[in-house]
C-alpha cells in the first residue's frame, strides 16, 4: 500500500481524525491547489519524461519554497525511479512525484507531533520571539485560550515594552480570553517585567506563563542582548526555564521566514516554531524547508482566523492535507 493511501486510511477512520484532516485540508487549500495546478500544467506540457521536464519540475518546486537542497535530492530520486520503472510518459510520473514528496515531508523522524514542553505540577514558562507583524501576539492569545480551555491557569507577560501598541494588543487578548496580563509602561525594562510576571505567577499558583518579547531585528545586537537578559532573569528565578522558546513566523513570507529563523536561532535557543497564516499562502513548502534546513520542530500552525484555528502541528495530517487531491484523482 502506498504511503499516501496509508495516511488516507488513518485520517478517515474516526470522526476525531477526520476533523483534524478536514482542518488541514481546508487550511492548506491554497498551497494544495497551487501545487496541483502547476503539476498538472507541467505534465500537460510534456509528453515524455526528459531532462527538460526535470528542470521545469525543479523550478516549480523551488518556487513553492520547498528548499533548494531538498528539491535537488528529490529530482535525483525521481530520475532514478523513472529509469527503474521505465517510465516514459510524464502522466505516469505524476503519482510518483506526489508519493516521493509526501515521503520527504513525512520523513523518518516526522511521524510524531512535537507538543509543548509543559511541566507537571510546576510552573511552565513559554517565551515567544519573532519580528513585529508575524502574528506573535495573536498566537499568544489563541494559545492562552486553548490552555485555559484545557483547565490550566494561564498568565500573560507583556515583555514587548518597545511598542505601546504591543502592550495594548496583549491586554485586549487577555480580556478577550479571560486571562490576566502583567505589564508596565512603554519603555520599561523587559527583564523587569518578566521578573514581575514570574513573581505574580508563583504567588497566584499559575500553571503556564506566556511571555511576549520585542521583535525588532533592525538592531540585532540590541535584540540579542535584550533576549539574553530576559532569559537570564527567567533562568535565575526558575531553574530550567524557559521550558520552550517559540519562534513565530509568517508562512506568507516564504524564504524570508527562513532568514528570520536563522537570525533568531543565533540570538536565542529556539525550541519550536509557530507558523502563522498557513491558510493564506500558496507556499506551504516552507514547512519542509524549516524542517530540513533548521532542524527545529514546528509545534503549531495557524490554519485560519478563529480562536481555535491555532492547531498543534500534526506532520501526517499536514502531508495528507497537502496531497489529498492526488488521492482523489487516483
Amino acid at each position: 500500500m502506498s504511503f499516501l493511501k496509508k495516511l488516507k486510511d488513518k485520517f478517515t477512520q474516526t470522526k476525531e481524525t477526520e476533523e483534524v484532516s478536514d482542518k488541514y485540508k481546508e487550511g492548506l487549500s491554497k498551497t494544495r491547489q497551487s501545487f496541483s495546478s502547476k503539476l498538472n500544467d507541467l505534465v500537460a506540457r510534456y509528453r515524455k519524461v526528459d531532462e527538460e521536464f526535470f528542470e521545469d519540475l525543479e523550478e516549480m518546486l523551488i518556487s513553492a519554497d520547498v528548499g533548494v537542497n531538498t528539491v535537488m535530492t528529490l529530482v535525483e530520486d525521481l530520475e532514478m525511479e523513472a529509469k527503474r520503472q521505465n517510465i516514459k510518459d510524464a502522466r505516469e510520473l505524476k503519482g510518483v512525484i506526489s508519493e516521493k514528496l509526501a515521503e520527504i515531508y513525512a520523513g523518518d523522524d516526522f511521524e510524531q507531533a512535537s507538543p509543548l514542553n509543559l511541566q507537571e505540577n510546576a510552573l511552565s514558562v513559554i517565551l515567544f520571539v519573532g519580528v513585529n507583524g508575524v502574528g506573535k501576539t495573536t498566537s499568544i492569545g489563541k494559545l492562552a485560550y486553548q490552555l485555559s480551555q484545557e483547565g490550566k491557569k494561564v498568565l500573560l507577560v507583556a515583555g514587548d515594552t518597545f511598542r505601546a501598541g504591543a502592550i495594548q494588543q496583549l491586554s485586549v487578548w487577555g480580556e478577550r480570553v479571560g486571562v490576566d496580563v502583567i505589564k508596565q509602561s512603554e519603555g520599561s525594562d523587559p527583564a523587569a517585567v518578566m521578573f514581575d510576571g514570574i513573581q505574580a505567577a508563583k504567588s497566584r499558583g499559575v500553571d503556564v506563563l506566556l511571555c511576549d518579547t520585542a521583535g525588532r531585528l533592525q538592531n540585532k545586537v540590541n535584540l540579542m542582548n535584550e533576549l539574553s537578559k530576559v532569559k537570564r532573569v527567567i533562568e535565575r528565578e526558575i531553574p530550567g526555564a524557559p521550558h520552550d522558546v517559540l519562534l513565530v513566523l509568517d508562512a506568507t513570507t516564504g524564504q524570508n521566514a527562513l532568514v528570520q529563523a536563522k537570525q533568531f536561532q543565533q540570538a536565542t535557543d529556539v525550541t519550536g516554531i509557530i507558523l502563522t497564516k498557513l491558510d493564506g499562502t500558496a507556499k506551504g513548502g516552507i514547512v519542509l524547508a524549516i524542517r530540513k534546513e533548521l532542524n527545529i520542530p514546528v509545534k503549531y500552525v495557524g490554519l485560519g482566523e478563529k480562536m481555535t484555528d491555532l492547531e498543534p502541528f500534526d506532520p501526517q495530517a499536514f502531508v495528507y492535507g497537502l496531497f489529498s487531491d492526488m488521492l482523489t484523482e487516483e
